[in-house]
């Protein structure tokens, strides 16, 4: 008997090789378990990362490539006839002839159209992305992007003029808000997606090679978007369509959009699926409302995310006046200001997935807000100096400060936010950053214009002051 008992607690002392294979798991293998390496390592969430990459570079490359085809004459542009645009741009004594101030109106409509879905939608796509399967509703999206955009050949057909413009434009504005409505359905989706991926441990490396990611794209996308072009246009034959010639530029978006889609396709996501057919839109977008309300961890988070990106939109106009001031920059390098702060972010983000684990995330936020106060007081200083290179440093360590602020307040909303409820608050999320991104870039240059580029910048400065006090450095985290 005793025997028997002896071989029954060995059995259950033994090694389970199927337990530790899912402790390995957890912890993303190898030594460094919470570091950039342990989360590429993880099959599923490298083909998530693949898919955001060619994602967010078609996203990229899409207004490029409007802004090509708009100026390299590639659809017909008729504005000649009488209509609602020539009446206002008489009013404006806009010359509607070929001239860089239409390229500007034309590429602003374009703007407008990409920018009222992803200020309007984003909450309502959250609700679909909690009630499908996310693989499903990412791959949709990028696939019926990828669908859409094909038709842009379309455009170079002739067609009748609609108030005082060729009816080709309007095309591309509809096809701009089809795209735009598509990738709200996407954004919360995926960002829902990340924790049901990634061990709790590796979130914070995870959304940090989702930071870098982003800001890679956006400078690289908007970087290389024209010389691809051009390169697929010479490299690939053309089809004359009404005298137009139609080259492999148009192959450009389909194909990002699709490889976006495959990567994602391969992804296998295990989530709960809550279905309660009672349940009306407005109930589910007040849920994910509720949610902010009974977790003040979210609440914050939020709130901070909707700060640093109201912040960035201001600093990308305050950008401009800031580059005029250096004399070895000008006004025209004000790209390069931006760019630093990018790769500030993207350096940022790659030594919190390394190492941000080892402090807390109250901590992380302190310092990336003080970081920004800093950095804006003392830009403000650097341009009575006229100094570049300690302007482009702050503007480094300012990209660095927002990514000590956004990974982890990212992070916090994937994990305090109940998993049925994450496609909400993050299609909340996405409806009040695009407003905070919008906003500042509406009000800054006219702050800037009436009281001074100082002005403006210490009232940055103080705000985000404010918001560092707010969490109480004082105290113990």
């Amino acid at each position: 008997m005793r025997d028997h008992e002896n071989n029954t607690q060995n059995i259950l002392n033994a090694p389970n090789p199927l337990k530790n294979k899912a402790v390995s798991a957890t912890n993303g293998g190898g030594e460094n378990s919470n570091g950039l390496q342990a989360v590429i390592q993880l099959d599923s969430f490298r083909n998530l990362w693949l898919g955001q990459i060619f994602s967010q570079l078609a996203d990229k490359f899409y207004i490029v490539f409007m802004v090509y085809i708009l100026d390299s004459n590639l659809i017909k542009i008729n504005t000649q006839s009488p209509g609602l645009f020539t009446d206002m741009a008489d009013a404006i004594q806009l010359d509607t002839g070929p001239s860089d101030p239409l390229i500007n109106i034309l590429v602003t409509g374009i703007f407008v159209a990409n920018t009222i879905p992803a200020m309007l939608l984003g909450t309502l796509a959250g609700v679909w992305a909690d009630r499908l399967p996310k693989r499903q509703v990412m791959v949709a999206s990028n696939a019926l992007r990828a669908l859409l955009v094909l038709l842009a050949p379309l455009c170079v057909l002739d067609g009748p003029n609609w108030l005082g413009l060729g009816w080709a434009y309007w095309a591309l504005l509809g096809m701009t808000f089809l795209e735009s409505v598509l990738t709200q359905f996407f954004a919360p989706a995926e960002q829902a997606t990340i924790p049901l991926l990634v061990p709790p441990n590796n979130l914070l490396a995870a959304n940090s090679i989702y930071q870098a990611t982003s800001m890679g794209a956006t400078i690289v996308g908007f970087a290389i978007g024209f010389p691809i072009l051009m390169l697929l246009h010479t490299g690939f034959p053309s089809v004359l369509i009404n005298n137009t010639k139609v080259g492999g530029e148009f192959l450009l978006l389909p194909l990002c959009y699709g490889i976006a889609a495959f990567c994602i396709s391969n992804l296998r996501i295990r989530e709960r699926r809550i279905k309660n057919p009672n349940t009306t839109f407005f109930m589910e977008i007040k849920e994910g409302l509720s949610v902010l309300k009974s977790k003040p961890k979210v609440r914050r988070a939020m709130m901070q995310l909707v700060l640093l990106y109201s912040l960035l939109a201001a600093l990308y106009v305050l950008s401009i006046p800031i580059a005029s001031s250096l004399e070895l920059l000008g006004r025209k390098g004000f790209g390069t200001l931006l760019a630093v702060c990018g790769l500030g972010m993207a350096l940022g983000a790659v030594v919190i997935a390394q190492i941000g684990y080892s402090f807390s995330r109250k901590s992380l936020a302190i310092s990336g807000l003080f970081a920004i106060t800093c950095s804006l007081v003392l830009i403000g200083q650097s341009t009575k100096t006229n100094s570049l290179w300690f302007t482009l440093t702050l503007c480094g360590v300012l990209g660095i400060g927002a990514a000590l602020l956004a990974i982890p307040a990212q992070t916090t909303l994937q994990e305090e936010t109940p998993e049925e409820q994450r496609g909400k608050v993050f299609g909340l999320q996405n409806n009040l950053i695009n407003i905070s991104l919008s906003l500042p870039l509406v009000l800054a240059g006219a702050l800037v214009s009436h009281y001074g580029l100082m002005a403006v910048i210490w009232v940055l400065a103080g705000i985000t002051l404010i918001a560092a006090l707010l969490e109480y450095p004082w105290k113990r985290c």
